[in-house]
């Protein structure tokens, strides 16, 4: 039973998530500082884990009393909806999504007029989104405790072209692991620009080890909240195996369906269930018919509510290229669900403890993640011993913890 708390989806019974004022109702600050708070992403309405952290801080800050703006540089071209009821501002910079990229085979088509029109009339939104980001900040009062949380490298570096005053600090987040930004222009990124910032945050600790070491001065580390905490466990009785998130290249969904396709030949009974759209939904089809499991592989698109989703399930899989801290195995934990991944950052060992809470495989071997999943799946007691490890061990990253180590961090900044 699922029933709506403050735009959110809560299961019944889910404990409460903030402390009250007791006359007035409004969740307030556990500093009892309230703050004005702007959320920046370069596109966040989109279906994704860090679109939706960002939703959810937005929603926790302001039901502790900060005035919050979540805002989006581009609009999403597939805009997903979060949180039902949200307590915070939404705004989007630019009036439409981002044009295909696009490259000139030749100098005439490159002076083209109609394409030096379309130049002039990018470069004009261009500026207008930024005045309009630096109208925000430049009404916020000197004593207000103004801060812009940039929820990427990207971000950052769209921050740095706007005009902001001295009293609106500025904090930077990654939300991948230090493999991934070094892997990809975001390494070079986050090291040109967020020592500028009060504070770099990243995952996890060894994640921000690795960028002090590349001599970032300011790195810390903050973990992504969860957007929900059930109060009891999901019952493991489905024979059910979930995989979470976008089905697109760099998930390798292609290794879970040959994974699976062996471990069920011991378990003809349970069934593999996809959550998430995505390019890859035809060639995952065809790949589980090649493989003859397509009666036993369930596609069920984008959820909405995917606390009870969870309840669904006996066992959680992860077969990525590369993660950071992925959401989906911090929330099958909370679930009580039990999860199997590739070993695949410091963030993901920090939310699966091997042989505790679940099982890490190493990268990339399929043969050994099908191992893992054949074992939890013949063994119900051990599922359940996970599960319980599971909950307690990732219980700190319920949304209350989470804001309160935000809203230390502000006050040790504001020092």
């Amino acid at each position: 039973m699922v029933e709506q708390v403050r735009g959110r989806p809560v299961l019944r019974g889910e404990r409460p998530v903030n402390r009250h004022d007791g006359r007035t109702g409004v969740r307030v600050s556990a500093q009892g500082r309230r703050r004005r708070l702007f959320l920046l992403g370069i596109d966040v309405d989109s279906t994704g884990g860090s679109q939706r952290v960002l939703h959810t801080l937005a929603q926790g800050f302001a039901e502790r009393g900060h005035t919050v703006e979540l805002i989006g540089i581009r609009p999403s071209p597939r805009p997903h909806a979060y949180i039902a009821d949200p307590a915070y501002r939404r705004t989007t910079l630019y009036r439409a999504a981002a044009p295909p990229s696009w490259r000139a085979d030749s100098l005439a088509e490159r002076l083209s007029p109609a394409r030096l029109w379309s130049a002039r009339a990018e470069r004009r939104e261009r500026q207008r989104a930024r005045e309009l980001l630096a109208r925000r900040f430049a009404d916020t009062p000197e004593d207000g405790r103004g801060y812009v949380i940039a929820g990427s490298p990207w971000a950052a570096v769209w921050l740095e072209s706007v005009a902001r005053p001295a009293h609106v600090r500025a904090i930077g987040q990654y939300h991948e692991s230090f493999h991934q930004a070094r892997t990809s222009v975001n390494l070079e990124l986050i090291l040109r620009h967020y020592p500028a910032l009060e504070k770099s945050l990243f995952l996890s600790e060894p994640d921000a080890a690795e960028f002090r070491r590349r001599r970032l001065p300011n790195a810390g580390v903050m973990p992504n909240p969860l957007p929900f905490a059930p109060l009891t466990p999901a019952p493991l009785d489905g024979r059910r195996v979930g995989a979470v998130g976008r089905l697109e290249p760099v998930k390798r969904l292609d290794r879970l369906l040959d994974a699976f396709a062996t471990a069920s030949t011991e378990h003809p009974g349970w069934e593999l269930h996809f959550f998430g759209d995505g390019p890859q939904e035809p060639e995952l089809r065809a790949r589980a018919a090649r493989l003859g499991i397509d009666g036993r592989v369930r596609f069920r698109g984008t959820v909405r509510d995917m606390a009870a989703a969870y309840r669904e399930l006996s066992l959680v899989a992860l077969t990525s290229e590369r993660e950071g801290r992925p959401m989906a195995l911090a929330e099958a934990s909370a679930a009580g669900v039990p999860c199997v991944s590739f070993d695949l950052s410091g963030g993901v060992r920090e939310l699966v403890v091997h042989g505790r809470t679940g099982t890490l495989v190493p990268h990339g071997d399929t043969a050994a993640f099908a191992a893992a999943l054949g074992e939890l799946m013949g063994d119900g007691p051990a599922r359940e011993r996970y599960g319980r490890a599971a909950r307690e061990h990732v219980a700190p990253l319920a949304l209350p913890a989470v804001l309160d180590r935000w809203e230390a961090l502000f006050e040790e900044i504001d020092r």
